[in-house]
Formats: structure tokens, C-alpha cells, sequence
């Protein structure tokens, strides 16, 4: 990739690591091992390693570590698991991580409101695991198993949203710590509020530039009594699409469903010992009673002959879906490890449904042009996917053909009126694509930026330029 400009690196103030170490103790970590793992990006962005990492174990602490780090002019960057897509959480300008992961307790659940809070830190498979008892469930799925804290921060999204939406709905408040340290709630747990700015949405998606998160309150959905998936391949990638387009327009309350084309589950059936065709397919989900689930699906599987469909294969075991499952949120390995020692660029954009087969048939044809091998798949009820390369670490010219290649790609989606990107974020990867995407709109961020952190200094480098 080309080179990413950022202001020169200073160095920590003297005395700044002692103040650090008397606030706390043995949850600040200098050495190289745990810098350099929070130095690292999930693609291929180099690594680039934090001045220090402090483990917060508490709202308090993150109020104390921005009280520093403000007094310090030292930048402060969030961290949860570390999945995020588009260097989000790379400490380009140094400084310290806050890693949020030990934040983890769930503080409530409101069986009767179906909404629950917990600290950022919590994970969304130990979130699923402690609400199965109670009968809910959280539905919000990026494949990874990233914190909630990351998840809002990122307004991430996944498998899920067709039916269950992403981020942007699934939460109802969050608590988080700004840059001048205060302690912020921003909002009730009231379904919905005219009171005020929408801080909730303006948090969500900030990618820790505005604040940092350390409480999330969500909602939460009851476990459907009956749950089956499906899996169909088809003779082409528009019979694929027209068989989501259609099942929307008539009503069919799809719960998931991802599109994976040829190249992606040749990819598949290798990494996770699989044997479906070798063609563009569809995995579906259906949720609802008995009688509404089989309904659904037997709608579906006649939607998919109308349009070039083979064999609907579906199941309502749990083991079976549990391996469909399995096997598309390891799509990135899969695709990545067709070469040994690769590194993987996954990128995304989001268009209209209706531009959808348009846009992956345009981007299938710029992939079979490349030598860098590259899958497609996708969120194809809401018209997001994403391509994934396969890049040789010991050929430069690969990252340059590949970054041609996303940038045809983001110039392509916008032409259609979509997004350059539809849920990994902007990060440092995506910044110039923003302002192709909202022109003068990146200058409100900016206004909005300088007046919540003047200095700059919660996750500089992020989303745009100042």
C-alpha cells in the first residue's frame, strides 16, 4: 500500500510512565510482546506499536487515563479485541492504549424490556452465552468475536442485519469518557427520545475519536422458537441476487443471508473440509415458529429454481447450522491462506440492492484481470460484500495492483450511489474514500472533532485529517 502520512511521533514527557505506573500498577504494561500486540492490524497495514498499554478495569480508570494523557498531551487510543478491518485501532501518532478487554461484566439485563448494559470488554459469544437461559439473544454478528465496545465504536454490522439491523439500532445508550474526562451517559433506556442531539448515534461509528466507550445498553431479541439454514448454488450471480431481491419484495423475513462466490467456496471447502459446489451460492437463515420457518423456506426454494437455483439444501438441526456457520465467519482464512505466508486486504462497500449484481459482476470481471487471487462475499440483503486478497508479503507490486483494484472498486460503488465502505469503518485506510463519498459533510466532522477534543489526542489520525 502506498505510504500513510502522519505528524512526526513525540516522545512521552518525562515523569509521564511514573505517573502512569503509580495510577496503575500492574495494569500498565511497557514491555514489547504486549505493545507489539496492540500494534497490530487484523490486514495488512505494518505494525505500529504504542508508547505504552494500560489495562482499564473500570469507567474511573479511563477518567484517570485521559486526565493524564489530556494534562500530558499524550494521544490515547481504545482497544477491545483488536478485529477491527481498517487499522482502527493503529497508535499512529504513539501514545497510550486503553485496552478495554478486562472491562468485562454484564451489569443488567431487563428481561421484561429486553435490553441489557454491559461494559465494553464484554464479548457478543459471552453476551449470547449468558442470555441463553433467559430466552434472548443479541443478534448483531461481524463474524469475529469482537467486544461491544469495539462493535459501537466501529458501527459494526454482519451476517444478522438484513433482519436485526446493525449497530446503529441495536443500541439503545452508551456511557463513555470524553476528552475533557468527564463521565457521560447519552441517554435513557427508553425505546426511543426526542430529547436533545442524538449523542448515541454520534458516538456510534466514531471509531474512539470523540469518546471512549466503556458501557453499552442494547437491545435484545427473544431466541426464535424454531431455527433453519439453508444453503443453494446457483448457475449465475444475478440468479443468485434476484432470489434475495425477490424474497424481500414479497415479504419472507430473511434473518441471514449471505452470497459467497466461486472463487470464495473453492476457498471454503478447502479451509473447512466442506464438499458444497464450487459456484456462486447462498446461505440462508429463517427464524420463526415451526409452521412460518418451513413456510419461509419452501417460499425461498421456489423463488431460487424460478432463477437458476440447484439443490436447496436446508436443515433445522443445530449441529448443521453450526457448520454452515462456522465455516462463513472463517471466509477471511479460508480466502487468505490459499496461499501459504499470505497477508489478507479485505475491504467493503455497500450499494443499493438493485445495483448489487451490477456492482459484484463489475468487481468479479477487475478480479479476473488480477494475479492476486481475490473472493467475493457478502451481506446481500442489504447490498454490502466484501473482497478479500491474498497478497504475497514479498511482492510489493501485489499491494500496489491491489490497491488499484479497491480503489475501482470504492469509485465503482459510489457511481451507484452507495458507500466506500459498509461496515468496517474508515480507519487509516479508507480516509481519502470518505471525502470522494461526503465532500463537504468531512468538514462537519472535523468541526465536530476539534470542538469535543481540541488537542486531538483520543485516537488521532482516524477518519480524516485534521
Amino acid at each position: 500500500m502506498s505510504a500513510l502520512a502522519f505528524p512526526p511521533r513525540k516522545a512521552l514527557p518525562d515523569g509521564f510512565l511514573d505517573q502512569l505506573a503509580a495510577a496503575f500498577g500492574d495494569n500498565l504494561a511497557l514491555g514489547e510482546a504486549v505493545r507489539s500486540q496492540h500494534g497490530q492490524s487484523e490486514t495488512h497495514f505494518a505494525p505500529i506499536l504504542p508508547d505504552a498499554v494500560v489495562f482499564a478495569r473500570s469507567t474511573e480508570d479511563v477518567v484517570t487515563l485521559v486526565n493524564l494523557c489530556v494534562a500530558a498531551d499524550v494521544p490515547i487510543i481504545p482497544y477491545g479485541a483488536g478485529t477491527s478491518i481498517e487499522g482502527n485501532t493503529l497508535p499512529v501518532q504513539g501514545g497510550v492504549t486503553v485496552d478495554l478487554s478486562r472491562m468485562d461484566a454484564i451489569l443488567q439485563v431487563n428481561m421484561e424490556d429486553f435490553d441489557c448494559t454491559v461494559q465494553a470488554g464484554v464479548r457478543r459469544e459471552q453476551l449470547n452465552e449468558y442470555l441463553r437461559d433467559q430466552g434472548l439473544f443479541f443478534p448483531i454478528d461481524p463474524g469475529a468475536n469482537a467486544t461491544l465496545g469495539g462493535m459501537a465504536s466501529t458501527r459494526a454490522s454482519g451476517t444478522n442485519a438484513v433482519r436485526y439491523g446493525t449497530m446503529r439500532e441495536a443500541v439503545l445508550s452508551l456511557r463513555i469518557v470524553t476528552p475533557d474526562g468527564r463521565d457521560v451517559r447519552t441517554a435513557r433506556r427508553a425505546r426511543k427520545s426526542a430529547a436533545g442531539y442524538d449523542l448515541t448515534r454520534l458516538m456510534i461509528g466514531s471509531e474512539g475519536t470523540l469518546g471512549i466507550i466503556t458501557e453499552v445498553t442494547l437491545r435484545l431479541h427473544a431466541i426464535p422458537e424454531a431455527i433453519s439454514s439453508a444453503v443453494c448454488s446457483f448457475d449465475s450471480l444475478e440468479g443468485a441476487v434476484d432470489t434475495v431481491v425477490q424474497s424481500i419484495q414479497i415479504g419472507v423475513p430473511l434473518a441471514r443471508v449471505e452470497i459467497l462466490d466461486d472463487a470464495q467456496m473453492r476457498a471454503v471447502n478447502r479451509w473447512s473440509k466442506l464438499d458444497y459446489p464450487e459456484q456462486t451460492t447462498l446461505f440462508f437463515e429463517f427464524h420463526g415458529s415451526p409452521t412460518y420457518v418451513e413456510e419461509q423456506v419452501r417460499t425461498v426454494e421456489e423463488i431460487a429454481a424460478t432463477n437458476g437455483g440447484g439443490q436447496f439444501r436446508w436443515s433445522n438441526l443445530p449441529e448443521e447450522r453450526s457448520k454452515l456457520w462456522k465455516a462463513r465467519h472463517e471466509a477471511y482464512y479460508a480466502a487468505v491462506n490459499q496461499r501459504p505466508g499470505a497477508i489478507g486486504w479485505a475491504t467493503d462497500v455497500c450499494v443499493p440492492i438493485s445495483r448489487l449484481a451490477e456492482c459484484i459482476t463489475q468487481t468479479k470481471a477487475d478480479l479476473a484481470t488480477s494475479s492476486v487471487p481475490g473472493t467475493i462475499l457478502g451481506h446481500v440483503g442489504d447490498g454490502n460484500f466484501h473482497v478479500i486478497f491474498s497478497i504475497d508479503p514479498g511482492a510489493p507490486e501485489e499491494m500496489a495492483q491491489v490497491e488499484a483494484l479497491n480503489q475501482r472498486l470504492v469509485d465503482r460503488a459510489l457511481a451507484m450511489d452507495g458507500t466506500c465502505t459498509g461496515e468496517h469503518g474508515i480507519g487509516i485506510g479508507k480516509q481519502h474514500c470518505l471525502v470522494e463519498e461526503l465532500g463537504e459533510a468531512v468538514d462537519l466532522m472535523r468541526v465536530i472533532k476539534r470542538a469535543i477534543d481540541p488537542k486531538n489526542l483520543f485516537n488521532p489520525g482516524k477518519i480524516f485529517a485534521l
